[in-house]
This record gives structure tokens, sequence and C-alpha cells, in this order.
């Protein structure tokens, strides 16, 4: 099991976690005054070059040009782009020419929101396009797909893992008090956490506590 964890800031808190067992240190690449723990292109890549070998690096980006994000990839060198923004902020023809023009050992990751019938039907519509997916929750109000803390219907999420051809991770309000119970229903290839893995109150600082208890979880 693939354990993803968000959002770094911290250099050598991403580097604990990568040595702890963290498969995914996931960062936010790009400051564009959108979410919490967003970094610069010079930040971002100073963390993802201090990450240890066996960690794959995981720049999130908010950005819907296809330019940007491949401005964003040049500049970062991540392992994976994930695509967090709203579903059709990049679309399919935007997310055909980014598999297309990025660097064929760059793996493109696309977010869903989880809610209904729909999200099933959409989680088919990218995968063809992807190299993963992420399966998180969205709140109105709050930009992009992720980060609110919030579990979906992990009965829907099952059905997308079943139903499409590549790796999917799951996200949204996972926890170390949950995670095995949503690795059994759900049968994801990777889990995920940001919020659940916080400081309490904090959106941006890392409880390292935490993290070492999610990957406890997990590897139990």
């Amino acid at each position: 099991m693939i354990i993803q964890i968000y959002a770094f800031t911290d250099i050598a808190q991403a580097v604990e976690a990568a040595e702890m067992g963290v498969d995914h240190i996931g960062f936010i690449a790009g400051d564009y005054g959108l979410v919490s723990g967003e970094l610069s292109f010079t930040e971002a890549r100073r963390l993802a070059q201090a990450l240890p070998p066996h960690a794959s690096r995981v720049a999130l980006t908010m950005a819907v040009q296809v330019d940007e994000i491949l401005r964003m990839a040049d500049a970062v060198r991540p392992d994976i782009v994930h695509i967090s923004t709203d579903l059709e902020d990049v679309g399919v023809e935007a997310m055909r020419r980014l598999r297309g023009e990025l660097p064929a050992s760059v793996r493109l990751m696309k977010a869903i929101h989880v809610e209904g019938e729909e999200s099933i039907a959409d989680a088919r519509r990218f995968a063809p396009l992807s190299d993963l997916l992420l399966l998180d929750t969205k709140v109105g109000g709050m930009p992009g797909i992720g980060a609110t803390g919030r579990r979906h219907d992990w009965s829907i999420s099952q059905r997308i893992v079943a139903s499409v051809p590549i790796p999917v991770i799951l996200a949204g309000g996972l926890s170390p008090e949950n995670v095995a119970e949503a690795m059994q229903a759900v049968q994801p290839w990777g889990v995920d956490s940001n919020t659940h893995t916080n400081l309490d109150g904090s959106p941006v600082e890392k409880d390292m506590d935490r993290i070492r208890a999610f990957v406890a979880a997990v590897r139990s």
C-alpha cells in the first residue's frame, strides 16, 4: 500500500517523513495565493531535491493553464504532477496535451471529486489520460478538490477502483484512526492524508507523531 502525505513546507519534516516510510511526499508547487502551504517553484525544487531517492516527489498544482503546469514541471522536476483544480478547469483536452508534453518519466495524477454516480463516469473519462487517479472530497467555496478533511462515500470510491485500469489513491478525511477501515472498504492502491496529519488548528504545520501513527496504521 502506497502512503502519500501532503502538504509539506518544511524540508526537514519532508525528509523525516520519507525516512519513516511515507512513499509519496506531497507539496504545493506554485505561489498563487489560492491555498495554504503554497511554495514558489524555487522552494518546491529545493524540497524535492532534498528527499531521499526512494521517495516520490509529488507536486500539486492549482494552475489551470497547460503552459504554466509544464513550466512548473520543468522548474521543480517532480516525479508526479498532481492536477488538483476543479475537474473541468483542466479538462480532457488539457490532460491529453499534458500527457503528451510532460517527460515520459513524470507521472500525471488527476484528482476526482467523489460525490455520486457521476464521479464514476468522471473517473472513467480521465483514466485513459492519467497515470494515477486521486479520489478526494470537494467542499463548495473552497478552491480545487481536496484538503477539506472530510470523508466521502467510500462505496463510490470502491466502484471507481474496480472500474478503472490505473492505480487509485484514496484521500478525503483519512486519519490514523480510520485509514485501516478505508483500506478494507475501498481496496485502493494507495492512501493519502493531509488535514488529519497536521497539528491541530494549523492548515500547514505537520504533526510528525500523527504521520508516524498513520504509517503504522497502514503498515499493520
